[in-house]
């Protein structure tokens, strides 16, 4: 906002006056990085292309198995001076809306024997230069097969049923359909497909990811 074509240090003064700026932040001139932590994130970008799931700490073990000493927090900022972050499975995926039914778990000592016996489902996220898209996944429990999966760049419940229906319209019904508590897979809309085709609807108690472990397999893999 500064009117870089005025030179007259009164001007630059009163400017950075009327805009509530330090007169020597507006000068200031950040370093660059030193050849050292350049070569330092070199090596790290390395590691990440390799162990993209490493967080600050593995990076450093990782590093001084290089011959590298170097402190958390020193990885810490460079890894957020490069944008990387760890891939893993974050929480809050599946927000629970108190005004849907929540369904009994019906897996509990069920003997699972046969594919299109049971289904899971569930959401993860998926990071891009650009953000986050979100993949929905429907598995077979039994084979534990992939039968259909959808993205979004939302959390709606539109891409959940999408999956749904695209995985009933090539795959025999299954008995029992299981999910988590989340809002996408407990509406209306969701449970009406699963209604229709006369599926028994089954749904994870809360915060237990073991109920649905077979989905939660596959995300953590991916």
């Amino acid at each position: 906002m500064v009117d870089q074509k005025k030179t007259n240090v009164i001007i630059i003064r009163k400017q950075c006056q009327v805009l509530g700026l330090n007169r020597s932040s507006y000068y200031y001139k950040p370093q660059e990085e030193s050849p050292e932590n350049l070569d330092i994130m070199r090596r790290m970008d390395g590691l990440y292309l390799k162990y993209p799931f490493y967080g600050s700490r593995k990076m450093v073990l990782a590093l001084k198995q290089q011959g590298i000493n170097v402190c958390r927090d020193r990885i810490r900022r460079l890894m957020n001076l490069m944008g990387v972050t760890a891939i893993y499975q974050k929480p809050n995926t599946s927000q629970k809306n108190p005004e849907h039914k929540i369904y009994p778990y019906l897996l509990k000592d069920l003997t699972i024997d046969r594919p299109n016996q049971v289904w899971a489902t569930d959401i993860t996220y998926v990071p891009t230069a650009k953000g986050f898209m979100y993949l929905v996944a429907v598995v077979d429990w039994y084979s534990r097969k992939i039968l259909s999966w959808r993205l979004s760049n939302s959390l709606d419940s539109y891409f959940c049923r999408e999956a749904l229906k695209k995985a009933l319209a090539k795959h025999p019904n299954p008995d029992i359909f299981n999910t988590d508590q989340g809002c996408q897979f407990t509406s209306r809309e969701f449970t009406k497909v699963l209604k229709d085709h006369g599926i028994q609807i089954s749904t994870d108690g809360k915060g237990r990811w073991r109920d649905n472990v077979m989905i939660e397999r596959f995300l953590a893999i991916l």
